[in-house]
């Protein structure tokens, strides 16, 4: 079948569900398009009291973008964005799926399957509830008295329950941006391709392990996951609710960050290590291998004794609270140039409302050299803007350069 053909094809089987009512989803993936931060469009079939629309769920980097359109209206934008802003196109009905694979070259291929024992069409309707990758009535969230027998957040635990599940969501679009899972792990189904090997996934310094259990619960099979934490009495009450709860794929050790062992990882999490604690997890990440770093900085105290204040700047950092505001500003700035130095593309975010919590600010890293140490010239011109940064505020020394062997000054 020719490129055009299976083009074709493919507008074919989508406007045939759309008309027909088996549309399950479409989900646009590899997305090319002038909007970096968009990831991937995923497309549903509801009922809205104009009638029936197709809801198209925009998923960029740290927000969705939902918006509804008459079926008519969403396939000529559909067929708009297939093969031009979005390179992969996944085709779900009851009896088959299809996807088209399109190239920069602009040829493409369309593979069909039947599929074996395929969901029904699930019209979502305008008022329906939420609903969340964690589910509410999760046993294990009970277990950890997040929520209490009715699946409702206790009194206070409200934010918590709000964290987790929009750490989840974040973990979740991650893992594909990072390319460890196909887009379809993304909306939770239970899709593994025949290659698949699970995940190994580390949460250093993981505390009760709220959103450890989060992770595991969410990817099950898909993931090998493992808290580390330093009090003995805390892993042992979580790997006794791991057990309790079926989650096989969950494991909790005692150890602090900097003397545990971390051989192989394709995922690192440190969610509030204190100051130089989440440089040691991510030189962690980095010595095992890990394509996804995940921190939450908490506590930057390492570069606040060296910040010598620019001429310019004097008056304002001789106040407290602006000089601790620029010490977590530079820490984590460094800590991001660094990073790509060592080969991986970062995004720093608040993930998290500052309602909930004031360390909200999250720094991924993705990488994309296939070796950590493939950008690693001492010369380079990132080196070198790294080098000036530094100077610029007086920073002489600093945990994940000391790992790294980047001498700053």
């Amino acid at each position: 079948m020719s490129s055009s053909d299976s083009v074709e094809k493919f507008h074919t089987l989508l406007r045939t569900s759309v008309h027909d009512g088996t549309l399950v989803k479409l989900t646009l993936g590899k997305h090319r398009g002038t909007d970096a931060t968009l990831q991937n469009l995923f497309v549903r079939p509801v009922t809205l009291k104009a009638g029936p629309h197709l809801s198209f769920t925009w998923r960029h980097a740290t927000r969705d973008i939902v918006k509804n359109h008459p079926p008519a209206d969403a396939l000529v934008t559909l067929e708009s964005l297939i093969g031009r802003d979005f390179l992969d196109a996944h085709l779900f009905t009851p009896v088959q799926t299809a996807q088209l694979e399109s190239r920069s070259d602009g040829t493409a291929r369309l593979h069909v399957k039947l599929a074996a024992s395929a969901p029904s069409p699930a019209v979502e309707h305008h008022d329906r509830a939420k609903e969340h990758l964690v589910p509410a009535d999760a046993p294990w969230l009970r277990a950890l008295g997040v929520t209490n027998d009715r699946g409702q957040p206790r009194e206070g635990m409200a934010a918590k329950f709000r964290q987790i599940q929009k750490f989840t969501e974040l973990l979740a679009h991650l893992l594909v941006e990072a390319t460890l899972l196909p887009p379809d792990t993304d909306t939770g189904s239970p899709f593994t391709p025949p290659d698949f090997r699970p995940l190994r996934i580390s949460d250093m310094g993981c505390g009760k392990g709220y959103l450890t259990f989060a992770l595991a619960a969410h990817l099950r099979a898909r993931a090998e996951v493992t808290g580390i934490e330093f009090r003995p009495e805390l892993v042992e009450l979580c790997n006794r609710h791991a057990r309790d709860n079926g989650l096989a794929n969950l494991h909790f050790a005692a150890g602090d960050i900097a003397s545990t062992p971390l051989d192989r990882a394709d995922v690192l999490v440190a969610l509030h290590a204190c100051d130089t604690a989440t440089d040691d997890a991510l030189a962690k990440g980095l010595a095992a291998g890990a394509r996804l770093l995940v921190v939450s900085p908490c506590c930057q105290k390492e570069l606040r004794p060296q910040l010598t204040a620019p001429a310019i700047l004097a008056d304002a950092l001789r106040h407290g609270i602006f000089q601790e505001r620029q010490a977590e500003f530079v820490t984590d700035a460094l800590r991001a140039m660094l990073l790509e130095w060592a080969g991986y593309r970062t995004k720093v975010f608040e993930f998290i409302s500052t309602e909930h919590t004031a360390k909200n600010l999250m720094l991924a890293a993705i990488k994309t050299t296939p070796s950590p140490s493939g950008t690693r010239d001492v010369n380079s011109p990132l080196a070198g803007r790294i080098r000036a940064f530094a100077a610029f505020y007086g920073i002489r020394h600093q945990a994940l350069a000391a790992h790294l062997g980047f001498v700053l000054a």
